[in-house]
Protein backbone atom coordinates (compact mmCIF):
# COMPACT_ATOMS: atom_id res chain seq x y z
CA UNK A 1 0.00 0.00 0.00
CA UNK A 2 1.03 3.63 -1.19
CA UNK A 3 2.00 5.90 2.28
CA UNK A 4 -0.48 8.14 3.49
CA UNK A 5 1.62 11.28 2.86
CA UNK A 6 2.30 9.97 -1.24
CA UNK A 7 -1.66 9.11 -1.49
CA UNK A 8 -2.58 12.43 -0.09
CA UNK A 9 0.03 14.35 -2.68
CA UNK A 10 -1.67 12.21 -5.26
CA UNK A 11 -5.27 13.15 -4.05
CA UNK A 12 -4.15 16.77 -4.00
CA UNK A 13 -3.13 16.88 -7.50
CA UNK A 14 -5.54 14.57 -8.57
CA UNK A 15 -2.89 12.50 -10.35
CA UNK A 16 -4.68 9.79 -12.99
CA UNK A 17 -1.96 7.39 -12.18
CA UNK A 18 -3.21 6.47 -9.02
CA UNK A 19 -6.22 6.18 -10.41
CA UNK A 20 -7.70 2.01 -9.03
CA UNK A 21 -4.43 2.08 -7.14
CA UNK A 22 -6.49 3.74 -3.75
CA UNK A 23 -9.23 4.74 -2.28
CA UNK A 24 -9.87 7.47 0.08
CA UNK A 25 -12.20 7.96 2.77
CA UNK A 26 -13.24 11.18 4.16
CA UNK A 27 -14.12 10.70 7.91
CA UNK A 28 -16.47 14.08 8.03
CA UNK A 29 -18.55 12.63 5.47
CA UNK A 30 -18.21 8.89 5.70
CA UNK A 31 -18.20 9.04 1.63
CA UNK A 32 -15.14 7.84 -0.39
CA UNK A 33 -13.45 8.37 -3.63
CA UNK A 34 -11.11 8.12 -6.20
CA UNK A 35 -7.69 9.97 -6.17
CA UNK A 36 -9.44 11.58 -9.45
CA UNK A 37 -12.21 13.07 -7.74
CA UNK A 38 -13.62 16.60 -8.76
CA UNK A 39 -14.81 17.10 -5.34
CA UNK A 40 -13.24 19.56 -3.23
CA UNK A 41 -10.08 17.89 -1.27
CA UNK A 42 -10.59 16.56 2.24
CA UNK A 43 -7.91 18.10 4.72
CA UNK A 44 -5.54 15.07 5.23
CA UNK A 45 -6.57 14.56 9.10
CA UNK A 46 -10.12 13.61 7.55
CA UNK A 47 -8.50 11.14 5.29
CA UNK A 48 -8.65 7.67 5.54
CA UNK A 49 -6.77 5.70 2.68
CA UNK A 50 -8.01 2.34 1.25
CA UNK A 51 -6.40 -0.59 -1.39
CA UNK A 52 -9.90 -1.79 -2.69
CA UNK A 53 -13.49 -0.02 -2.73
CA UNK A 54 -14.72 -2.71 -0.74
CA UNK A 55 -12.21 -2.16 2.26
CA UNK A 56 -14.07 1.32 2.02
CA UNK A 57 -17.18 0.19 2.26
CA UNK A 58 -16.49 -2.57 4.90
CA UNK A 59 -15.11 0.37 7.08
CA UNK A 60 -18.28 2.08 6.51
CA UNK A 61 -17.99 4.53 3.69
CA UNK A 62 -20.10 5.34 0.71
CA UNK A 63 -19.39 5.42 -2.81
CA UNK A 64 -19.08 9.97 -4.18
CA UNK A 65 -22.15 10.21 -6.55
CA UNK A 66 -19.66 12.11 -8.28
CA UNK A 67 -16.65 9.85 -9.00
CA UNK A 68 -18.25 6.41 -8.77
CA UNK A 69 -15.37 4.85 -7.18
CA UNK A 70 -17.18 1.51 -7.05
CA UNK A 71 -16.96 1.60 -10.83
CA UNK A 72 -12.98 2.14 -11.16
CA UNK A 73 -10.61 0.72 -12.97
CA UNK A 74 -8.99 -2.14 -10.83
CA UNK A 75 -5.38 -3.96 -11.21
CA UNK A 76 -6.62 -7.19 -10.67
CA UNK A 77 -4.16 -10.23 -11.31
CA UNK A 78 -7.06 -11.98 -12.37
CA UNK A 79 -7.65 -9.07 -15.37
CA UNK A 80 -3.84 -9.76 -16.27
CA UNK A 81 -4.05 -13.25 -16.72
CA UNK A 82 -7.69 -13.38 -18.31
CA UNK A 83 -6.26 -10.11 -21.31
CA UNK A 84 -2.71 -12.27 -21.71
CA UNK A 85 -5.27 -15.39 -22.90
CA UNK A 86 -6.85 -13.07 -25.77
Amino acid sequence: MIENQAAYQALTTRDPRFDGIFYVGVTSTRIYCRPICPAKTPTARNCRFFQTAGQAEKAGFRPCLRCRPELAPGRRRWMTRSASRI
